[in-house]
This record gives structure tokens, C-alpha cells and sequence, in this order.
């Protein structure tokens, strides 16, 4: 079986080839642009399995990069950042990243965190469809519609959504939720809870507060999908 293709984007040489170098050794292979134009380019191409996109590009940012593969693709994108970038690293989960490395990064987190958004993107066994007020969730299949139309989700966001609705009616607490879908390392992450519930809530739930509210919250603890 042929190594999984990981689309790497940054403008700092020395950095391709230590993820070059990294993700090798980790049995996948990178593919790698300097700019954010390029990356966009070689993904239309030839579609990677996932994308590690830094930030700071010298033509258009991470998160427009991001946003642009929104379009079309539903590949996990791991997002880098240097510290002290929060508003930056918000922005590109609102995007649509599934998750984000600080730098500097140590190779076995970076690894682990890639490992973790591809399980996530990964097809499941035949599940049952969830059907709650016009919102269809087949869990086999990896698809939801609303009233019909197909919403596109990121594998996060669904994996995300999967869990809240398998547990319909029962709360799930921020922590459960972190390491249910991220794992233990991320039990405190609240910040990229709350961006995922933010974009999932906007995509599933009818726009100007009008129609069913499928994810509700117990401020300071959790949330659950309604009955």
C-alpha cells in the first residue's frame, strides 16, 4: 500500500525539510509548497490524504488557505502556529482546520496529531442513521442533511457531532467531549472545543435564531444534543 500524501506548506526551508524528513520516517509523504498559491495548486492536482499549513505565508495566510480548500475538499488540515497566535489559531478552526501544532514543535506531537485527524477522517462500520427535527445523520455513510440538503462537514465536525447525537439527550461534559473525539492529550482544550461547536452549530442549525436548536449548552460543563 502506497504512503498517505501529506500536502506541507511553509516559507521557512529548513522547516519543509524537517517535516519532509519527520513525516517520512512516520511512513507518509510529503509534499511541499512555500507558498500558500502553490499549496492550493498542487492539492488540485493531485488531492493530498491531509494538509500541515503554516500560518504565516508570504503570499496568503494559512487560514485563506484553509478556507479555500473548504471549498471543494474535506481532508483534515493541521494548522501551525507560533506562540502567542491564539486569535490566528481561532480563525483558522473557524475555517474549517481540525486542529492546530504550536511551534516549536516537538516531531512525535506533530505525528501523533496528524495520526489523530486521519483516524478522524477515517470511514466507520455500518451505523444507523440519526433522524432529529429535519437534521439526518447517517453514521455509516459520514454524511448530514438538513431539511434535505446536504451539509458539509469536516471530519471533526462530524465526529464531533456523531458523538453528541449518539448520546442524545444526555450531557457531555467539555473533557469527555476532548478526549472522546481528540483524545486524553487535549482534555483541556477548551478553546478548540468551543470553535468546533461554534462552526458545527452554524452549519446544522437554521441561520437568525429561527427552527430547532439540535446542540444545547450547560454553561461552565458541557453539551448535549437534544431530545
Amino acid at each position: 500500500m502506497s504512503a498517505a500524501r501529506i500536502l506541507v506548506c511553509d516559507d521557512e526551508p529548513q522547516i519543509l525539510r524537517a517535516l519532509r524528513v519527520i513525516l517520512r520516517d512516520a511512513g507518509f509523504e510529503a509534499v511541499t509548497a512555500a507558498t500558500g498559491e502553490e499549496a492550493l495548486d498542487l492539492a488540485a492536482v493531485k488531492p493530498p490524504e491531509a494538509a500541515i499549513l503554516d500560518l504565516m505565508l508570504p503570499d496568503i495566510d494559512g487560514v485563506e488557505v484553509t478556507r479555500r480548500l473548504r471549498e471543494w475538499t474535506q481532508i483534515p488540515i493541521l494548522v501551525l502556529s507560533a506562540v502567542g497566535e491564539e486569535d490566528r489559531k481561532v480563525e483558522a478552526l473557524a475555517a474549517g482546520a481540525d486542529d492546530y501544532v504550536t511551534k516549536p514543535f516537538g516531531p512525535r506531537e506533530l505525528v501523533a496529531r496528524l495520526q489523530a485527524v486521519l483516524r478522524r477522517a477515517a470511514p466507520e462500520g455500518a451505523e444507523p442513521k440519526i433522524v432529529a427535527e429535519g437534521l439526518e445523520i447517517d453514521l455509516a455513510a459520514r454524511t448530514v442533511k438538513r431539511d434535505g440538503e446536504p451539509v458539509h462537514l469536516t471530519p471533526t465536525e462530524f465526529l464531533l457531532l456523531r458523538t453528541l447525537a449518539r448520546n442524545r439527550g444526555r450531557l457531555m461534559t467539555h473533557r469527555a467531549l476532548l478526549v472522546e473525539v481528540w483524545g486524553v492529550e487535549y482534555e483541556d482544550d477548551f478553546q478548540v472545543l468551543r470553535a468546533h461547536i461554534a462552526n458545527l452549530r452554524r452549519k446544522i442549525e437554521p441561520p437568525g435564531g429561527e427552527g430547532p436548536k439540535y446542540i444545547r449548552t450547560d454553561p461552565g460543563v458541557g453539551y448535549r444534543f437534544a431530545e
